[in-house]
């Protein structure tokens, strides 16, 4: 080839006597490694041309000839393995990446995007985004790919784009079909709506469902977060219940939709136009709002202003928390910090004084310490009285955060939870002769609150709950005239439901029965049921083969076995009977 300067040109000489070797090095197209290491030797052609000579290779460090088969490296790596090994140990070790694959990659082909394997992969990599709420760009993180790259080495990552515009709307299908199924085998259903704002300042409203399968199995089922710009009226709210109940087919359950909303007004309103029913109000909301109304008497709300100051006063300066962290181990404290409290948060003001009494004593030696007297001078310590209605403040409040952590724990809390637990705190905020005049405010404030929630048919609807609740059928927080009343209306309820049951049957019957005229048996309509208030007597006989099918069959069998004071076999419970609280139509709250 001729010298068109697209060679480097290197002068070497391979002894004293020698004559000068001019070696020109390879050309930019050949890719290997043993390039560096290797040159061809310039001479001259019959026609005086310079021409490298392609059948001999140079090597650059001994001078030694090497012979070059066209496209064939073999032998000058052979070369510098035998005779440089200590130079040259990156060729024995090194991956080749100018192009070249090595044999583990050529053996490890790239997964088709279309192969079972590859769609499986993508599709738990979108569950994953979906279920932990990470955002698309997860799928450009160097740890995550590193992660799949090492699980799977033939998986090649989509793009970004690729989910958020193809797997996620499929995705996205699949999973309302196999909801709007599940929605059309349920008999009962209720919904929970709210609305909240991002940090983005944008406003949404969430709707969820829960229903009650065939098997008495609650399940839930986040449908829609709508960005809701329009002003937050029942009206604007009310269509987009509407629009939800619509577009998930819920109109055509054939009982009443149950809804459960908070306490603001709008939400009634909204409930009210949809026309949902019952509407009932979370009870976890009626606690705050009752445990607000008592932290906002005057005395109390300058006593959280103190603790406030105080904590605010520690989580401000990294000085101040050294100090209070060396009192805590002098006075053998808790090495807790002090609590800041949230003002939409009742509870966050309850723990925010009870960990503010147990740290007192290190606090106010911090506070009186050399290092923070100077800068604590504006800070105002709570005296003897501030620490004893702080200490009656959290006794008083204890039952409420025992409600609030009762409806946590509960994995699935029914309002039949609510009427008891209203009860049992409205009794504790029965007023003392002891209490103080700060503490009798406050349960004047809270109990005021409380007693306004729940009134009327919704009280009714509630007590009727608690006496279908296994736990509280006896409904001992009632007095007995009330008892009585209760237990009056179920049996009228159930009464009429029975009666249904019974027009259902004969209806049935009649269309399926034979012809008199072509048949030698007349058709004999099945005997009519007692009513409920029959079933209290021993003379009543019910078992499992007798039960008629759905959900409103069940109410009916466990019904008059729960009215009877007797268990179901068969309960998958050992501790309680069959949970008939599950047989009426019950929202979570």
């Amino acid at each position: 080839m001729a010298d068109s300067g697209e060679y480097s040109m290197a002068h070497v000489d391979t002894s004293e006597n020698a004559p000068e070797i001019e070696i020109v090095q390879a050309p930019a197209a050949f890719k290997s490694e043993v390039w560096k290491h290797f040159g061809f030797a310039m001479s001259t052609n019959a026609k005086g041309q310079r021409v490298a000579d392609k059948q001999w290779t140079i090597c650059n460090h001994c001078h030694a000839t090497v012979r070059y088969n066209t496209g064939n490296t073999s032998n000058m790596r052979s070369h510098l393995t035998t005779h440089h090994p200590y130079k040259f140990t990156d060729l024995l070790t090194k991956k080749v990446t100018s192009g070249q694959k090595t044999l583990q990659e050529a053996f490890s082909p790239v997964l088709p995007h279309n192969s079972v394997r590859a769609q499986e992969i993508t599709r738990y990599i979108a569950e994953y985004i979906a279920c932990d709420l990470r955002p698309f760009s997860a799928v450009d993180g160097k740890g995550f790919k590193r992660l799949v790259a090492n699980l799977e080495p033939r998986y090649k990552m989509p793009s970004r784009a690729h989910f958020s515009q193809s797997v996620f709307p499929a995705l996205y299908r699949k999973t309302k079909e196999e909801v709007m199924l599940n929605l059309k085998q349920s008999e009962c259903v209720a919904i929970t709506t709210d609305g909240w704002t991002s940090r983005a300042t944008q406003s949404y409203i969430t709707i969820t469902a829960h229903v009650l399968s065939s098997e008495w199995e609650m399940k839930s089922y986040v449908l829609q977060t709508r960005l809701l710009s329009e002003s937050h009226t029942g009206a604007n709210i009310a269509e987009v219940l509407k629009s939800a109940v619509n577009e998930w087919e819920l109109d055509k359950i054939s009982t009443n939709i149950a809804a459960v909303t908070d306490n603001a007004s709008n939400m009634r309103v909204a409930v009210n136009e949809a026309k949902l029913s019952p509407h009932i109000r979370c009870f976890a909301h009626t606690l705050n709002l009752a445990s607000q109304a008592g932290l906002k008497v005057n005395a109390v709300s300058r006593l959280l202003g103190r603790v406030r100051r105080v904590a605010s006063f520690f989580h401000r300066s990294s000085t101040a928390t050294a100090v209070l962290t060396t009192k805590q181990k002098l006075l053998n404290l808790p090495a807790h910090k002090l609590i800041i409290d949230v003002v939409t948060r009742w509870n966050s003001s309850l723990d925010m004084v009870e960990r503010y009494l147990e740290q007192q004593q290190a606090v106010a030696a911090a506070l009186l310490s050399d290092e923070l007297r100077q800068k604590s001078r504006e800070i105002d310590t709570l005296d003897t009285s501030d620490i004893a209605n702080a200490e009656d403040l959290v006794k008083l409040l204890s039952p409420i955060k025992k409600a609030t952590t009762v409806l946590c724990d509960e994995s699935q809390p029914t309002i039949s939870l609510i009427s008891p637990l209203k009860q049992m705190i409205q009794e504790s905020m029965a007023t003392d002769k002891h209490d103080s005049n700060v503490i009798a405010q406050m349960k004047a404030a809270i109990l005021k609150d409380l007693s306004d929630r729940y009134q009327g048919e919704d009280e009714k609807f509630l007590q009727e709950s608690s006496a279908l609740d296994p736990r509280f059928r006896t409904l001992q927080h009632l007095g007995s005239k009330e008892r009585e009343d209760v237990f009056e209306r179920i049996k009228l309820k159930a009464s009429q439901m029975q009666q249904q049951n019974q027009d259902q049957d004969v209806l049935s019957q009649s269309s399926h029965s034979p012809d008199p005229a072509n048949s030698n048996e007349s058709f004999v309509p099945p005997p009519k049921k007692h009513a409920l208030e029959d079933l209290l007597g021993s003379s009543f006989g019910c078992n499992d083969s007798e039960v008629t099918g759905g959900i409103q069959g069940k109410v009916q069998w466990a019904l008059s076995i729960f009215l009877r004071g007797e268990e179901i076999s068969g309960c998958p419970s050992k501790s309680l009977p069959y949970p008939l609280y599950y047989l009426w139509v019950k929202p979570p709250l």
